[in-house]
């Protein structure tokens, strides 16, 4: 299994079948859910355990979604209500070397998450089949759809529960 990519590496979709987006909608609906399961009954110690050699601790994994999907939702709405915006990157590995996701209780995030896919799910539900065709521009990948954007945080929210419990199932933490 390759630890960085548990799931395999996200590939690109600008167009999603009705029935491709709703199940994309309802991943990103469950992601808060999956990632409390995934960190259930965790020690400190194990927090502080980098889920693969190189690679960020869980605590920093459980902070990272928030900031991430965060700054998605913020795509999102800048694309349905201006015309192809140029989106700002952030730097994530410096993000999570910051006090707040090396410090946090991994409970801020699981919370901030929840309330903000609730917000996310609302919003992804009421749109019409056109508003999934709008752009955003990312100053790296380019030009993005509504629906891509739905993809990659669809499989986004999957990638870094799958960082944890692969890190469980190999440590043997029940």
């Amino acid at each position: 299994m390759d630890l960085s990519y548990p799931i395999g590496k996200y590939t690109a979709r600008d167009a999603l079948t009705p029935d491709q987006r709703a199940e994309a909608i309802a991943q990103i609906a469950a992601a808060p859910r999956s990632l409390r399961n995934a960190v259930a009954g965790l020690s400190r110690e194990q927090f502080d355990t980098p889920y693969r050699p190189g690679g960020w601790t869980v605590r920093q994994v459980v902070h990272h979604l928030p900031d991430s999907h965060m700054n998605s939702y913020v795509r999102l709405k800048l694309a349905l209500t201006e015309n192809e915006p140029t989106i700002k990157p952030y730097e994530e590995n410096l993000w999570a070397e910051l006090a707040d996701s090396r410090e946090t209780p991994v409970e801020v995030s699981l919370s901030l998450l929840e309330a903000l896919h609730h917000r996310w799910e609302i919003l992804l539900r009421s749109l019409r089949t056109q508003d999934f065709a709008r752009r955003l521009r990312h100053p790296v990948l380019g030009a993005m759809t509504v629906d891509n954007l739905v993809s990659l945080y669809a499989w986004h929210g999957r990638h870094h529960v799958a960082h944890i419990t692969s890190l469980r199932e190999r440590e043997g933490w029940k």
